[in-house]
Formats: C-alpha cells, sequence, structure tokens
C-alpha cells in the first residue's frame, strides 16, 4: 500500500487512497463514493491531485458502516440515523460539560433521551425481524430433522406440509350457535 502523508497534520499520519481502503475493507470505491454522498463518511483530506485521502477513523467508520449493513441487515438509511445520533450524542455531550445552566442542561438531556429512545426502537425493530428469521428458520431445520427421521424409521421422508395439508383438507363449516331470542316483558301481563 502506498500511503500519503496529510501535510497538514503536524504528527504525519499514515492517509490511504480510496482504492487502498476499499481493497482493504472489502468494499468497491464506488461504495465508498456513495457513502460519501449520502453523508455517512467524509474524507480527511484530498491529495494535491484532489484524491480522496482517509485516516485510522474514516477507515473504522466505513468498517462500522460495512458490519451493520452486512452482518445486522441495517439500511443506509438506519444506518445514517444512527451515525447522526452517535454524532448528536458527542456534542451534547461536549455542551452539557461546559454548561452550569440547568435549563440548557435538561435541554441536552433531553434531546440526548429522545436520540436514545429512537436507536433503542430501531434496534428493537431490527431484533424482532431477526428473531422472526430465526423463527422461520427453525421452522425449515424441524421439517429436515422430520423427514430425516421419517426415513431412518423406514419412509420415504415425504411428510406433508402443515400448510399444504390445511389447503387440500376440507374446511369444516361450524354453523354458528343461534343465540336465544328474549321479549321484553309487559308488567301487565305478569
Amino acid at each position: 500500500m502506498t500511503a500519503a502523508l496529510d501535510p497538514r497534520s503536524p504528527t504525519g499520519a499514515r492517509l490511504l487512497r480510496i482504492q487502498e481502503v476499499a481493497t482493504e475493507l472489502g468494499l468497491t470505491p464506488r461504495s465508498i463514493r456513495y457513502y460519501e454522498e449520502l453523508g455517512l463518511l467524509s474524507p480527511a483530506a484530498r491529495s494535491q491531485g484532489a484524491y480522496r485521502l482517509y485516516d485510522a477513523s474514516d477507515v473504522e467508520r466505513l468498517r462500522f458502516i460495512k458490519a451493520l449493513r452486512d452482518d445486522a441487515g441495517f439500511s443506509l438509511a438506519e444506518i445514517g440515523q444512527l451515525l447522526e445520533d452517535e454524532a448528536a450524542r458527542a456534542r451534547s455531550r461536549e455542551a452539557f460539560h461546559q454548561s452550569a445552566d440547568r435549563r440548557e442542561r435538561r435541554a441536552l438531556l433531553t434531546d440526548s433521551l429522545g436520540r436514545a429512545d429512537r436507536e433503542v426502537a430501531i434496534l428493537r425493530t431490527k431484533a424482532e425481524r431477526l428473531q422472526e428469521m430465526v423463527a422461520a428458520a427453525e421452522v425449515r431445520r424441524d421439517r429436515l430433522r422430520s423427514r430425516l427421521a421419517d426415513i431412518a424409521a423406514g419412509g420415504t421422508g415425504d411428510i406433508p406440509d402443515v400448510a399444504s395439508a390445511l389447503a387440500t383438507e376440507p374446511a369444516q363449516t361450524t354453523q354458528p350457535t343461534p343465540l336465544p331470542v328474549t321479549r321484553p316483558r309487559n308488567k301487565a301481563t305478569r
């Protein structure tokens, strides 16, 4: 890898070009540029030739975005919201520690609480979707085990699906039990 040095960095921090970052993370340069267009990422610097240059924090942010997208199945909109909320929490944390005004601190905490609530809602929705996927996979797994058990017992492994069996059985129609009709009594006829 050819790394560039940021001339503005007093430490001479190592900066990578977009292709180097893409190769390291298993992304395409187009994906990285697209994340920039969406506001999920900003390159640390530009070279004299206007090449995008990325530092270690940019690479970690991209690694985080990729993990949320690929491993956890988050949409880019959800990722953007999570990243924005994290940046806002950092700004609020800084402002909170710099302020002695109780009203301002309350407003900062209230805003942060709203963002935390939104994050919890996003994560719970994702967890519910994942739980539904796990349940469906378990049903498939149990079905396969049943077929194997049927074959081990001398059968053919052809076990009708519950849904198929319900669809082929005639539906049982039950007539609702009629309610007794009561008529109001006239006091004079008692």
